[in-house]
């Protein structure tokens, strides 16, 4: 795989110099060109493509949440990363698809984490010898989630399985339950590298988690520890799912049996 051509937007210069410094340290990256507003973003993504966009949100004209709005209706977008002073608008950047979600000032480990999160996010569509279920290197991934006015960051490694709700996924995770505005086949694409399996249209599951299969007649129930404390739970299986999930409990790599199946 050739090295990362990326575009950083800021309308503050010495915010700006900073992150280009900083991704011009990275090894991953080969090429990181500049823009101070929406409208010089666009005029350099028009020029030629870009692997990356990390974009600063409060700028004048179209903020960096609507830059990334029109970027997601690109035929084939790049992916965005925020990098901001504002804590509160973590919700609404993962719902317009960024896949990171950076906080000034700008850490270069925070940064490294975001561009293997890039190169994870490239490689199956640059590299058609990777196996579709290659660990992912974003093994940390958070995603932050509102409760009562106060936002989280839930661990992905704590989730046990995520229900879809219309547009919206439900989160269950060994701290409760949680709702978050991001499709489920939005997080299915994102997280089958790390352990994930859709399971039926409504339900996505970590393999880790699961306890085992269980036939009902013509159906299939797979038997999901929801946490610590509560006993499993099940969920059908669709037909046309029943052989992958088998297949992936087999041979998955970040799968750790948690209990005997029947």
């Amino acid at each position: 795989m050739t090295g990362l051509t990326v575009l950083a937007v800021d309308d503050e210069a010495p915010a700006l110099d900073e992150l280009a410094f900083l991704l011009n340290r990275n090894d991953a990256v080969a090429t990181v060109s500049t823009a101070s507003d929406a409208t010089s973003a666009l005029r350099e993504l028009g020029d030629h493509r870009v692997d990356a966009a990390f974009l600063d949100i409060s700028m004048p004209g179209l903020s960096g949440m609507e830059l990334a709005g029109v970027l997601a209706r690109y035929a084939d977008p790049p992916p965005v990363v925020f990098v901001t002073a504002h804590e509160d608008r973590a919700v609404e950047a993962f719902g317009v698809g960024a896949i990171d979600y950076l906080l000034k000032p700008l850490r270069e480990e925070q940064l490294a984490r975001a561009i293997d999160r890039i190169v994870a996010h490239r490689s199956p569509r640059g590299d058609e010898s990777a196996p579709d279920d290659a660990p992912s290197t974003d093994a940390d991934e958070v995603i932050p989630v509102e409760s009562g006015g106060v936002t989280s960051l839930i661990r992905r490694d704590a989730i046990s399985w995520v229900e879809a709700v219309g547009d919206y996924a439900r989160l269950h995770a060994d701290t409760g339950s949680y709702l978050v505005r991001v499709p489920l086949s939005t997080l299915e694409a994102r997280w089958r590298p790390a352990g994930f399996a859709r399971v039926h249209r409504s339900y996505l599951v970590s393999l880790s988690m699961v306890a085992g299969l269980r036939s009902a007649g013509a159906s299939t129930m797979v038997r999901v520890q929801a946490n610590g404390v509560s006993p499993a739970v099940e969920l059908p299986v669709s037909r046309r799912q029943v052989r992958e999930l088998k297949d992936r409990l087999v041979r998955d790599p970040m799968r750790t049996i948690r209990g005997t199946g029947g």
